[in-house]
């Protein structure tokens, strides 16, 4: 079977640079060009960095306090969960964002989801894969992930936040898409 090759590019792509002629009108195309070069240089350091909320995690302070926490290293091992944590097995599913809201780290690096809609409360995620940060709408997958370790978190008039039982209509929300 014979190859075969595209056809050679056309000459008039590769006209060798030249300098323009010290008399010739000036041409729009070098400040057309530099405008599009100043605008990809402004827009870079928007674009590629990510924002304060996305970099700094939440320290949030618990009003219960136990022993074992999660991230505590027992025997070698880390705890992954503690009292108020419902586990529950995802199996490589998704997660859904119950409300409209928005997600961020906390330190240990579990997923914080928190909406105007429930303003009092905060759910906690850990043990999610690939998180989805920042704004989302109710539905949206927010990750995945084999176990899932969920807390319900309330304000408390102090600024603390205790664990609370999670409604069940909730838990329901944030593991089936609307």
């Amino acid at each position: 079977m014979p190859l075969s090759f595209p056809p050679s590019p056309s000459p008039s792509l590769f006209r060798p640079f030249s300098f323009p002629h010290p008399h010739a009108p000036p041409s729009p195309l070098p400040h057309f060009f530099i405008r599009v070069v100043l605008g990809i240089a402004l827009l870079l350091p928007v674009g590629c960095t990510p924002s304060a909320e996305e970099t700094a995690p939440l320290d949030i302070k618990l009003y219960q306090t136990w022993e074992l926490q999660p991230g505590d290293i027992i025997g070698e091992r880390e705890v992954v969960g503690g009292l108020g944590d419902i586990s529950i097995a995802l199996n490589g599913n998704s997660v859904y964002a119950p409300f409209d809201g928005k997600t961020q780290f906390d330190k240990r690096r579990c997923l914080i989801f928190s909406s105007p809609d429930v303003p009092a409360y905060l759910f906690r995620l850990c043990g999610i894969d690939q998180p989805r940060l920042g704004k989302v709408n109710q539905g949206d997958v927010i990750g995945k992930g084999r176990l899932l370790e969920f807390a319900a978190l309330r304000k408390q008039p102090n600024g603390t936040w205790a664990i609370v039982e999670p409604a069940k209509a909730i838990l329901e929300r944030t593991l089936s898409q609307p």
